[in-house]
């Protein structure tokens, strides 16, 4: 008992330092995108768009991936916060970028938020472009909290051009009668089943019918986590239509189209 409650204590603490940290990079302005390439399968040497991840740094100006810190905001004001930037950043790249096709992360929790609202409006109306070059993400846990409320949400958008991208699908629990009502325009599937793919009978069985479910809604697959060639060829040979992972790119916060002096680091 004394070793679980050190060990609770020792994971509050953590996750307590976190949040701060996530403050002081909010009040600070030290929060930026990394850049990932999403290739396409049949010709890996050109790049489908590219997904914007949200970072922040640290008091040490150390890059802090995502998954270190998103899971403690998503509920708070800090996730909504986040969320603005993300979009901001986001937009303004795809505005000095007039060729450049971007993926973002939101919540669904941020529909409605007037501020998150605010300046999607103000991005669609400065290039008559961005919306035919803005892809949102959503992931499937979080598409399934308020499922009717996206549905309509994905509607009005997608009526501006905006495409919108189901995350980490697998991860979650989607409900199929409410599938059915999405109109996502792209099925990311999730990562632990891409692993090792080559090699994994059951991971392929579950790809290929997560790959019928997506050809019979008229969905655009993107395989993530892509780590080595082979998994890169099974999942081309059966269809998939794009790739994400480490193997094609890491995230960049200096990406390709920005001035060479820039490039530096990986996140």
């Amino acid at each position: 008992m004394q070793a679980q409650n050190a060990l609770d204590l020792a994971l509050a603490k953590r996750d307590s330092g976190m949040l701060d940290t996530v403050r002081a990079a909010i009040r600070h302005g030290q929060v930026l995108l990394a850049f990932q390439p999403v290739v396409r399968a049949q010709q890996p040497d050109i790049a489908a768009y590219h997904e914007g991840l949200i970072r922040v740094l640290d008091e040490t100006g150390r890059i802090v991936p995502a998954e270190e810190f998103i899971r403690l905001v998503e509920e708070t004001e800090y996730g909504r916060l986040l969320d603005c930037i993300a979009l901001e950043k986001g937009l303004a790249e795809l505005t000095s970028e007039p060729g450049l096709r971007l993926a973002i992360n939101m919540s669904a929790r941020s529909i409605g938020y007037h501020d998150w609202m605010q300046v999607l409006e103000h991005g669609l109306s400065s290039d008559p472009t961005i919306g035919e070059r803005l892809i949102l993400e959503i992931t499937e846990s979080s598409a399934m909290l308020v499922p009717e409320l996206v549905t309509s949400f994905m509607f009005r958008l997608q009526s501006r051009g905006i495409a919108f991208a189901m995350d980490d699908f697998g991860a979650g629990y989607t409900a199929l009668r409410h599938f059915k009502d999405f109109n996502f325009d792209i099925l990311k599937i999730d990562g632990q089943f891409i692993h090792g793919i080559a090699r994994d009978p059951d991971n392929q069985v579950l790809t290929r019918a997560i790959a019928a479910i997506a050809e019979q809604f008229d969905m655009f697959t993107v395989a993530e986590s892509v780590e080595g060639a082979e998994d890169a060829q099974y999942l081309t040979e059966i269809g998939i239509d794009c790739l994400q992972g480490f193997y094609f790119g890491a995230p960049t916060v200096t990406p390709a189209w920005r001035p060479a002096s820039d490039h530096s680091a990986s996140a």
